[in-house]
């Protein structure tokens, strides 16, 4: 007999409800998606018991014909493509038919719809099979109810967590959402009260300042690039607003929200030594494109998407980002973060794999007076929406974006101010003064800094010269390091690193670049060997930033280090005349600055 059969629609609905509907989060965006492709300009979510219990959306879009309404839950039944052009250039959200066959095999669900030219249709299902279709009201747009989730599926049922957690999730995929549309009005309820809202005016930093406070929106940098292929509209997060994740950053493609570890590195590059070792940026980077140049049809879920000048892409990103900081003056103010235990409106993380909230780092001054204009009057409206209530762990916006504590006006002409040392507190940071206030520098990340920048100009030579070595250097790596030294042996001989095998994955190295600076042969080369690892691809100029980070680590000043006042008017001028002088080439900040107000208030001169 034959062993091979044809599985019921129901069985292969959910199977295929498997890897589209993973938990209630999963069925917020699919119908969200719906919605912003059917044209909705509001949309409201409602939650029971964070969504296992009770999902409502309902939009304002074009709503569907009557007879559209139960084949569109149909597996592939879609109106967004029709041939394999199409395929290759899908420019909205949705585009298999996979969602609403998905999302019905595995719920009790009621969907009334209306174009809005007629009377409307109801269609009511369970587990994916029509019970009931009558006619609803004329209210154009869509209405989707999703009941008893994974009611006939209990395996995957315990599977899920608690509802605070399965709230997050769905709070995560609203919260991107309205990154990537605010054009649209969103509005999420939960239990019957409000925990998120958008005004739907089309501003990023309205949304930006709803999810993560008003301080934090203060405090993003709007930039822009672009090229031939690519658009680049952005949000990055100065240095001081750091988070102890990855997931804090946002990639918009198309309308689109995706997950791309490559283009999460070029961030990080972008921000180059300005963030500490193990912190990561808040940044929303929406990418416009020709939709031929991307494929969103390599993932369930469409989270990660494939791109044909990924290499072109990453660079215009780390460029964008990199010259939006080369002006700007960044150095924090100790108000600030005095600030941050006080403030409770850190929005739950945007994440996909959960993490918990992390205590932010604040405190960098505002963008500079003549940045101020369109900023100012996003900032302006901001202040006129209502605040949202804390709910099951999501915390509110704060009630107001008060104005810049600091003025860059006295560095315009000077990336760093004027200083005058007046002392030392315990052998580790220079106490100095100017007309604005007092300033705190580590005198050891301020060494850094200008050695970092004078070896790395220093280690400016030819690509192809090489230094002999009267002893080799021997290296034994994991058996996939080794691998990916086979794989790449070209490309380590373009950089001047020419690897022997000496025994099974050892290697012996005879020579180096002449730039390595001497005594760190071994280090560099491993790091090298890591950085090859993780980008598959080396950069001279990369491999000599790492090299000139080390010596200057290597050969500052320390802590507990006593200078002579002339000595610190010396370091503070050289820092002056560096070209990124506000951290060391690991992220670390090197002066802080206390305002004249603040040293008022704190001996209550000043009393508001």
């Amino acid at each position: 007999m034959s062993s091979i059969h044809v599985m019921p629609d129901a069985l292969a609905n959910k199977i295929a409800a498997g890897e589209v509907v993973e938990r209630p989060a999963s069925v917020v965006k699919e119908l969200m998606e719906n919605s912003m492709d059917a044209g909705s300009t509001v949309i409201n979510i409602e939650l029971q018991e964070a969504g296992l219990e009770f999902i409502r959306i309902s939009d304002n879009g074009k709503g569907m014909e009557k007879e559209d309404v139960e084949k569109a839950f149909h597996r592939h039944a879609t109106s967004k493509i029709k041939d394999e052009h199409d395929l290759f250039h899908v420019k909205t959200l949705g585009f298999r038919g996979e969602a609403l066959a998905s999302i019905a095999a595995v719920s009790k669900l009621t969907v009334k719809t209306s174009t809005g030219d007629s009377s409307g249709t109801r269609l009511y299902m369970e587990g994916g099979e029509t019970k009931e279709q009558t006619l609803s009201d004329a209210r154009q747009g869509t209405d989707i109810k999703v009941e008893e989730l994974f009611f006939n599926t209990p395996a995957r049922l315990k599977y899920m967590k608690t509802i605070h957690t399965e709230l997050g999730h769905v709070t995560d995929v609203v919260n991107r959402m309205a990154l990537a549309h605010p054009e649209v009005k969103i509005k999420l309820e939960h239990q019957g009260k409000v925990i998120f809202q958008t005004s739907g005016r089309g501003e990023k930093l309205q949304v930006i300042s709803q999810i993560y406070g008003s301080h934090v929106a203060r405090l993003m940098k709007r930039v822009s690039g672009e090229d031939k292929d690519f658009r680049i509209d952005a949000y990055v997060g100065k240095p001081e607003i750091t988070r102890a994740s990855r997931q804090y950053m946002s990639l918009i493609v198309n309308g689109r929200f995706i997950r791309n570890q490559k283009l999460v590195q070029a961030i990080l590059k972008g921000y180059d030594t300005l963030l500490p070792i193990g912190k990561y940026p808040i940044a929303l980077i929406a990418i416009e494109m020709d939709p031929v140049l991307v494929d969103v049809n390599v993932h369930p879920a469409k989270l990660e998407v494939r791109f044909s000048k990924e290499q072109e892409l990453f660079d215009l990103i780390q460029q964008t980002i990199r010259k939006a900081f080369r002006e700007e003056t960044l150095i924090p103010e100790a108000s600030m973060a005095q600030k941050k235990d006080k403030s409770k409106n850190e929005q739950t993380s945007m994440v996909f794999e959960r993490s918990e909230p992390v205590a932010e780092k604040k405190g960098m001054q505002d963008p500079p007076r003549q940045n101020k204009g369109e900023q100012q009057a996003v900032i302006e409206k901001m202040e006129e929406e209502p605040s949202l209530k804390e709910e099951e762990g999501i915390s509110r916006q704060e009630e107001k974006i008060t104005g810049p504590p600091y003025s860059n006006e006295t560095t315009s002409k000077r990336r760093v101010p004027k200083m005058y040392p007046i002392g030392q507190l315990h052998g580790t940071y220079i106490i100095a003064q100017n007309d604005e206030g007092m300033y705190m520098v580590d005198q050891h990340a301020a060494q850094e800094r200008i050695k970092y920048e004078r070896f790395k100009k220093n280690l400016a030579e030819p690509e192809h010269t090489v230094q002999e070595l009267l002893v080799p250097l021997t290296f034994t790596f994991p058996a996939k390091t080794a691998m990916k030294i086979e794989e790449n042996m070209k490309a380590l001989e373009e950089v001047g690193l020419f690897f022997e095998t000496f025994g099974t994955n050892t290697y012996i190295v005879r020579s180096h670049p002449k730039w390595f600076p001497e005594g760190y042969e071994s280090e560099v080369i491993e790091e090298i060997v890591e950085e090859l690892e993780q980008t598959d691809r080396l950069s001279i100029e990369e491999l000599r930033d790492d090299a000139a980070a080390l010596m200057s680590c290597k050969g500052s000043i320390k802590a507990n280090h006593h200078l002579t006042t002339n000595d610190m008017e010396v370091l503070l001028e050289d820092l002056t005349a560096a070209k990124d002088p506000f951290t060391c080439p690991h992220g670390r900040p090197i002066i802080v600055f206390f305002s004249g107000y603040d040293i008022e208030k704190m001996f209550k001169r000043v009393m508001n």
